[in-house]
C-alpha cells in the first residue's frame, strides 16, 4: 500500500483517488477551493469514459443527473427565435445518442460521494515538491508539510503540480484564442431542458443560457474570440470588466444576461487552450486529466479523457505492483495517441456538421480498454 496525494477535488482527482484507493493505497486529496467547486458548464461523457463509469458502477447514478436536453433555439439580437434544432446542442450533445450531458459539479458530486473513505482537505494546496526518489516531501501553502509515496498532479490546466514539478506553464500550453466563461443564474426564460443562443460573426462573440437541475436553473455562457489578449485566470474583475466590454451594446437578450450575472457567485472565466508535453510524469510524481493534456472546451472531450487516464492511471500502477515508473510509462504510453487525437478534434471545421460528427465519433471511440478491468482491482 502507498501514501498518495492527489492535488485537485474536480473530475480527474476524484477519478483518481477511486481507482488509488480501490487498490488499496491510502490517499489524500487537496483542494484549493474551500469545498467541492461550483458551477461550471455542461460537460459530456462519452465513448469509453462511459465504460469508466460503469466499471465504477456510477453510470446509473450518472445517466440520473444527465440534463438530457431537447434541443436548442438560435435567437436574435432582441431575444426573437430565428431557428431552432432537436437533433444536437450547442453544448456538444448529440439527442438521442448515448452520450451524456451533465453538469461538471453534479458528475463530481457523483465522484465524490463514491470514495467516502479518502482524506479531503480543502482550502489549501501544494506549494512546494521534493522528489527525493525514495518518496515525495510535499509543502502546503497552510498545512504542515507531509510526505507521500506519490503524489497526482490533477488540478487542471493550471496545475501547480505540473509548475513545480515540470515547469513554466507557458512552455506546454498552446492558447486558442476563444474566451469562455459561465455562471449560474435562475431560470428567467423558463427553459424547458432546452438551450437559447446569440451568435454575432463581427465581431464573433456568442452566449446563451441552458435549463439545468430539471429546470430550476439556468448556466448561463458567454465567449468571444481574441487572439491577444491575455486575462488573469484569477483576478475575476478584469473577466468581469472585459465580458462587460465585449458585449455592450449588443441588444437586449444580452443586456438582460449581463445584468443577471453580475451577482453569480460562481463566475468563471478563462481562455481556452491546451496542455501539451512529451511526458506526463518524473520520478514519483505524475500528471492527469488537463493537467497532463488539457484538450480545451473546444475538443468536447476534457472531461471524458480525465475519467479514462484517471483509470488507466489506476490499471497501471496496480499492474506494475509497486513500480512506480513501470505504471506511468505504461500509463503514458497507452494514452498517448489517443489524447493527440481528440486533441486535434478541437481544430476541426464543425460548419459542416454531418461530416463533422462522422470524424469526430470515430476518434471519440478510438481506445479499446481491454484487460483494464482486472488491472485495476487490487491484487490481481
Amino acid at each position: 500500500m502507498a501514501t498518495v496525494l492527489v492535488s485537485g477535488a474536480s473530475v480527474a482527482g476524484t477519478a483518481t483517488a477511486y481507482w488509488l484507493r480501490r487498490q488499496g493505497h491510502s490517499v489524500t486529496v487537496v483542494e484549493r477551493h474551500p469545498g467541492l467547486r461550483p458551477g461550471g458548464q455542461a460537460i459530456d461523457v462519452r465513448g469509453p469514459a462511459l465504460t469508466v463509469l460503469d466499471r465504477m458502477g456510477l453510470l446509473d447514478a450518472v445517466r440520473a443527473r444527465a440534463i438530457a436536453f431537447r434541443g436548442m433555439s438560435a435567437v436574435d439580437a432582441a431575444g426573437a427565435e430565428i431557428s431552432r434544432d432537436t437533433e444536437k446542442t450547442a453544448t456538444g450533445g448529440l439527442i438521442g445518442s448515448p452520450d451524456i450531458e451533465i453538469l461538471r459539479d453534479d458528475l463530481v458530486d457523483v465522484l465524490h460521494a463514491a470514495v467516502p473513505d479518502v482524506d479531503f482537505v480543502f482550502g489549501d494546496t501544494v506549494a512546494a515538491l521534493d522528489d527525493t526518489g525514495e518518496a515525495v516531501h510535499v509543502e502546503f501553502e497552510r498545512a504542515a508539510p507531509q510526505t507521500f509515496d506519490l503524489v497526482v498532479g490533477a488540478d487542471g490546466l493550471h496545475s501547480a503540480v505540473r509548475r513545480l514539478a515540470f515547469g513554466p506553464e507557458e512552455d506546454f500550453l498552446r492558447r486558442m484564442g476563444m474566451f469562455l466563461a459561465v455562471c449560474t443564474i435562475d431560470n428567467i426564460l423558463g427553459l424547458d431542458h432546452w438551450q437559447t443562443w446569440f451568435v454575432e460573426r463581427e465581431p464573433e462573440l456568442f452566449c446563451g443560457l441552458y435549463s439545468a437541475r430539471d429546470d430550476t436553473e439556468a448556466r448561463v455562457m458567454f465567449g468571444f474570440t481574441d487572439t491577444h489578449l491575455r486575462l488573469d485566470y484569477r483576478d475575476g474583475v478584469a473577466q468581469r470588466a472585459e465580458i462587460e466590454r465585449r458585449f455592450a451594446g449588443t441588444g437586449a437578450f444580452v443586456d438582460r444576461l449581463l445584468d443577471l450575472t453580475r451577482d453569480a457567485t460562481d463566475f468563471y472565466c478563462d481562455e481556452a487552450a491546451q496542455i501539451v508535453m512529451d511526458r506526463w510524469s518524473a520520478g514519483r510524481i505524475a500528471l492527469v486529466g488537463d493537467a497532463a493534456h488539457c484538450a480545451s472546451p473546444l475538443s468536447g472531450q476534457g472531461s471524458s479523457l480525465a475519467l479514462i487516464g484517471a483509470y488507466v492511471l489506476g490499471g497501471e500502477l496496480g499492474a506494475a505492483h509497486g513500480d512506480h515508473v513501470r505504471g506511468f510509462t505504461r500509463y503514458e504510453a497507452a494514452l498517448r495517441g489517443y489524447v493527440a487525437d481528440n486533441q486535434a478534434l478541437a481544430f476541426e471545421d464543425s460548419s459542416d456538421d454531418d461530416t463533422w460528427w462522422d470524424r469526430f465519433y470515430p476518434v471519440v471511440n478510438g481506445l479499446v480498454l481491454g484487460d483494464y478491468p482486472d488491472r485495476a482491482v487490487a491484487g490481481r
